[in-house]
């Protein structure tokens, strides 16, 4: 009888072992779950807001009135993005009137009045973004202006300077926009 309950004892002893084994191992599956990407549907075309901006500029010592008016244009070729969403261009009108509200200057300007200033991916992936009034430059008035891919952070910055005589020049930014170090600050 003891011999059987030894037997016993090893059996159940051995099947416990095994047990508490195959707890600690568990077996690995060479499956990768990864959630499931939903391809999103492009939306209807998506435009910036039209804006208007007006300032009083000295110049030339002269007081002129620089007007810049953004439009999105549906008359202009759409942008499509790498999904497919299509996005609206603007044209941008530039207005400076004299003081006693002649017009000196009045332009409008779209992406293709920028073309030579572009390679051919903003060319046709961007968007005339922003024309804004930087400052007055002896005898010229300097904007700044952009074409970029809708809703990222790649631009490709240009500067417009219309002189005393109504006459543009555009070129490519290659300034860094750094503000002056304020020369009464020490590190």
């Amino acid at each position: 009888m003891n011999n059987m309950k030894q037997v016993v004892s090893v059996v159940m002893l051995a099947t416990l072992i095994v047990a508490l084994a195959s707890c600690g191992e568990k077996k690995k599956s060479q499956d990768i779950i990864a959630p499931r990407i939903v391809k999103t549907e492009p939306q209807a075309p998506i435009s910036m807001a039209a804006y208007d901006d007006e300032q009083k500029v000295e110049w030339i010592g002269r007081t002129y009135k620089v007007k810049i008016a953004r439009q999105p244009s549906d008359s202009l070729p759409m942008v499509k993005d790498e999904t497919g969403q299509k996005y609206v261009d603007n044209q941008f009108r530039l207005t400076v009137e004299r003081q006693d509200g002649s017009v000196f200057f009045s332009r409008v300007f779209t992406k293709a009045s920028l073309a030579s200033y572009l390679d051919d991916d903003f060319s046709r992936t961007g968007i005339f973004e922003g024309l804004v009034f930087d400052r007055a430059d002896g005898d010229d008035l300097v904007f700044g202006a952009s074409v970029g891919h809708p809703q990222s952070d790649e631009y490709i910055p240009l500067v417009i300077r219309l002189t005393r005589m109504g006459e543009l020049s555009i070129r490519r930014d290659s300034q860094m926009d750094n503000p002056p170090a304020d020369k009464n600050e020490e590190n």
